[in-house]
């Protein structure tokens, strides 16, 4: 039996912190059943996944791969839903404080609703207090 150094992985993922953690997602996945690529000579999952880095006999960025999707805690149709809903609860908070029903009404009273790149193409700008007093 060949003992495994982290000298021997360390060519393959060059970041420490990295090969812990891809190490450690290979041995979750041997645990859980996936097949080896080595022999295991009575070595436990940890060491059998380095020996598997070190020996290049696994695919590293699909272990990677599958260690992201494991930390990921949305999924992507939540990702793509989630504005839709801050959006729909944000206009209905907007509608209730100024007592219209839609952003159509807000248009029709004379406000307009949108992103700040949006009115800023309209061209408005900030008005100084004085000419609002009918001063000028």
């Amino acid at each position: 039996m060949a003992r495994v150094t982290v000298e021997d992985c360390i060519e393959r993922i060059p970041n420490r912190f990295d090969l812990v953690l891809t190490a450690a997602q290979r041995a979750r996945g041997i645990q859980k059943g996936e097949l080896l690529t080595i022999d295991r000579d009575n070595d436990k999952n940890p060491v059998v996944a380095l020996r598997e880095i070190a020996d290049e006999t696994i695919d590293i960025t699909r272990v990677e791969e599958t260690l992201v999707k494991s930390l990921q805690r949305l999924n992507q149709a939540e990702e793509i839903s989630a504005p839709d809903e801050a959006s729909a609860t944000a206009q209905e908070d907007l509608s209730e404080m100024i007592g219209l029903p839609n952003t159509e009404a807000f248009e029709d009273a004379g406000m307009q609703v949108g992103t700040g790149a949006e009115l800023e193409a309209t061209g408005f700008e900030d008005v100084d207090i004085s000419s609002l007093d009918g001063d000028e």
